[in-house]
């Protein structure tokens, strides 16, 4: 415990640091720290105070002492250790990489004790310099030894007093008197430590909130970057991922009519490969700019679906592939929020991708319906189907990034409180349906 911890001491900026030097602060100024510190300027202007009115008596006094000038001398060393003690705990209390005079705290408090002791004995001047003297004994030193040091420290007092008054016994405000302030420092030593014990429990409670602010807000930071990352995963795998794909695999049907000398089918499959890139390289900078789809800024969802099933087919037949894909709406269209238009596009192009690529269909059928409180959409596809049994391992993604389209959709179907079915029996094909509730008022939307 340091020599000058009494108080929370002033931090180069004006604001309060706790008085063991640790540089953690309050944001607002509990009262019991403003008390502590009052308390601390007034123990400190206290003692230089009645050190200077006792070195001032001792030179104007009257009768010449002719060793007054060595305990001014003894007064002036005293200031100074004091002094010492006061800007070396200030100091690390405002910067804790200086040095830390806590572990010299009981020795700095023998010397001055010391010191104050040699001056009593010189002088009875300087026996009220006892009173902030037990303040410090009271804080630096356990319970029982500080009352045994203050006991000895006010007989001194009286046994000082008793001298100078010349008496032959000891008069009763000699005895009085130090009895007095020795109580009244005991009771207002207890009472700092109160509030003392105040302050430090406030100080460790603002030191847990900033720790558990600065967790919460890394846990917020990690979570946010999850979630950012498996965001762009979605939007990755339901466009860039589809088109690149997409361009491969016409592009490989290109070449096949090439080395055919069919040269008018492969430059239409080169000019679908062209299209494709296209409207990859819009997604690419969409993302870049944190924008939705394109197809939803320049047409409505409903065009922008029936715009789908043509590319889809297109895309179908450029393979080789003899899928028909048809668009219906049920109900009036109503203009849906913009997490609304961009889920069911993006559900819409992961499962007309998946027919395309891996249901061998012929027909496809996308179908739109607005039902007042909720939208729907199912995608019917009359392929070869699959085992429901194995439907967990379709929502796992592979180590080598694919597979993660159900998922995908689940997650973001998931996130506006919508519900996604997935039926399939094999050889009868495979039906998806996405349910999203509404929760605004609708209006018309452009067909």
């Amino acid at each position: 415990m340091r020599a000058t911890d009494l108080l929370p001491a002033p931090d180069s900026d004006g604001s309060l640091v706790p008085g063991d030097g640790l540089t953690g602060r309050l944001n607002a100024v509990p009262p019991s720290v403003a008390i502590l510190r009052v308390l601390r300027i007034t123990l400190h202007v206290g003692f230089a105070a009645l050190l200077g009115v006792a070195v001032l008596r001792l030179l104007v006094g009257s009768g010449a002492d002719p060793f007054r000038y060595v305990w001014v001398g003894a007064a002036l060393v005293l200031a100074g250790v004091y002094l010492t003690g006061t800007i070396l705990e200030k100091r690390f209390a405002a910067d804790g990489s200086r040095f830390d005079p806590g572990p010299y705290g009981i020795l700095w408090l023998g010397i001055i004790t010391v010191l104050w002791g040699i001056l009593l004995a010189g002088s009875a001047e300087f026996a009220w310099l006892a009173f902030p003297l037990f303040f410090l004994h009271l804080h630096l030193l356990p319970r029982r030894i500080a009352l045994l040091t203050i006991a000895l420290m006010t007989a001194a007092v009286i046994a000082a007093q008793w001298t100078a008054s010349g008496l032959p016994a000891p008069h009763f405000a000699v005895v009085v008197g130090p009895l007095f302030g020795a109580a009244f420092s005991v009771v207002t030593g207890l009472a700092y430590f109160a509030l003392y014990r105040e302050a430090e429990n406030q100080r460790r409670a603002a030191d847990q909130l900033r720790r558990t602010r600065a967790e919460l807000a890394a846990y917020q930071h990690d979570a946010g970057v999850l979630a950012e990352r498996e965001r762009l995963a979605r939007e990755i795998h339901d466009t860039l991922a589809q088109g690149f794909s997409s361009i491969v695999l016409v592009a490989r049907e290109a070449e096949k009519s090439l080395a055919a000398g069919d040269t008018a089918t492969a430059a239409e499959r080169f000019a679908l490969v062209q299209q494709t890139a296209a409207e990859n390289l819009a997604e690419a900078r969409n993302f870049v700019r944190g924008l939705s789809s394109p197809q939803l800024q320049e047409a409505s969802l409903v065009e922008s679906l029936r715009r789908l099933c043509e590319s889809t087919e297109t895309s179908a037949a450029a393979r080789g592939l003899p899928l028909q894909c048809r668009f219906e709406l049920d109900g009036d269209a109503v203009e849906l929020p913009q997490p609304h238009r961009v889920t069911l596009l993006r559900a819409a192009q992961a499962s007309l991708a998946n027919v395309r690529d891996h249901a061998a269909a012929d027909n496809a059928v996308l179908t739109l319906a607005f039902l007042g409180s909720e939208v729907t959409m199912d995608i019917y596809d009359d392929g070869i189907g699959f085992d429901p049994a194995g439907l967990t391992a379709l929502t796992e993604a592979r180590t080598d990034g694919t597979g993660y389209g159900i998922r995908s959709l689940q997650q973001r179907v998931r996130s506006l409180n919508g519900s996604l079915d997935l039926e399939s029996t094999p050889g009868e094909g495979t039906v998806v349906a996405v349910r999203l509730p509404l929760h605004v008022a609708p209006r018309k939307e452009a067909q």
